[in-house]
């Protein structure tokens, strides 16, 4: 799907969500990298980076409390503190929680000099009371329009220990939920992970809105397929797309120091990744290009999100918003994609 035509100063298109009628731009801004995921970026490089999204007609920002433990919330309301008035729509988490340590005990991970807190996990009622309050004292300017359940699903946390966070959302944390959607204004309310099976489970057990997948959706992962897309046509729900690139090998290619899940690519997904790679060469379109574009093509996909601390990155994905893209390039992934009923990919 190409990029419309735009002038300059334009917003991007939007999508309605459909259950609660909030319109969101079909590309997105992930804050995770203001928040100095794996390197550290100046506040004054953060505010370039966000400007350049609102120069570009982005409208829609995705950020986290997790994301440089409060920091990324922090950079996001002092920017959209300058934009009052204008209509954009702000998505947060809420979930992992952020516990305050003095400095030097801060742990390490993958946000480089995050604020000092110690982040852990808390479903329950009050654990989302808390951390919906603090999200409020670092954007004190901005109002909440998606709140996304963070991280939640046996990926993360392990079956048994899943297990027992399930049951405090559903027991807790979704009354929080429904409080916060009452009182503060809230208009949708969604999962924020990395796995399928979770957005199946709570679909079925929970009133949710939308989804806000990141790596299992992409030209080369296709677990969504299956059950969850379906699901969202049948219900009414919709999905925001991140991880596109599946952590660089669909930005790359099939390089030797690729990387998949956040890990180096094993040898059946390098595998896979050139045969996809060589289509795009057929069809002279950059992997990086199809990559981003190919979630758009499904309608139930409201957005997808581009991640970056850099404006030279940002500005070179929304260019290849605009190449080309034919309909036999789809087709020729496709059918790499879900070969021999598709790789188990991260197993």
């Amino acid at each position: 799907m190409e990029m419309e035509s735009r002038k300059e100063g334009e917003q991007l298109p939007r999508t309605r969500l459909h259950r609660s009628g909030l319109e969101i731009s079909q590309i997105s801004f992930g804050c995770s990298s203001i928040g100095n995921l794996y390197q550290e970026i100046s506040e004054e490089a953060a505010h370039e980076v966000l400007q350049a999204a609102w120069d570009a007609g982005i409208r829609y920002f995705d950020v986290s409390p997790f994301y440089g433990f409060g920091l990324a919330e922090q950079r996001l309301g002092r920017f959209l503190a300058g934009k009052k008035g204008e209509d954009y729509v702000v998505s947060t988490k809420a979930g992992r929680s952020l516990i305050p340590v003095d400095p030097a005990d801060v742990p390490k991970s993958s946000f480089v000099n995050p604020l000092p807190y110690a982040p852990g996990f808390d479903y329950s009622y009050d654990g989302l009371m808390r951390s919906f309050e603090a999200t409020k004292q670092r954007m004190p300017d901005n109002s909440v329009d998606i709140l996304y359940i963070h991280d939640i699903g046996e990926r993360i946390h392990g079956p048994e220990e899943n297990a027992k966070h399930v049951k405090l959302f559903l027991d807790g944390g979704l009354r929080a939920v429904e409080e916060i959607k009452k009182y503060e204004g809230l208009k949708s309310v969604g999962l924020g992970v990395n796995e399928v099976e979770i957005c199946i489970d709570l679909a079925e057990r929970a009133d949710l809105d939308l989804f806000l997948l990141a790596g299992r959706y992409t030209l080369l992962d296709r677990r969504a397929e299956p059950k969850l897309l379906p699901m969202c046509q049948e219900r009414n729900m919709q999905l925001v797309i991140g991880g596109v690139y599946n952590s660089g090998i669909l930005a790359t290619g099939a390089k030797n120091d690729a990387h998949f899940d956040y890990k180096p690519a094993p040898d059946e997904v390098v595998a896979r990744v050139k045969g996809i790679e060589a289509v795009c060469n057929k069809y002279d379109v950059p992997i990086a290009s199809a990559s981003l574009q190919f979630p758009r093509n499904h309608p139930a996909v409201a957005s997808v999100l581009i991640g970056t601390g850099k404006v030279s990155s940002l500005q070179r994905s929304l260019r290849g918003l605009e190449d080309a893209v034919p309909p036999a390039l789809w087709q020729e992934c496709d059918a790499i994609a879900r070969a021999d009923g598709g790789i188990q990919l991260g197993k």
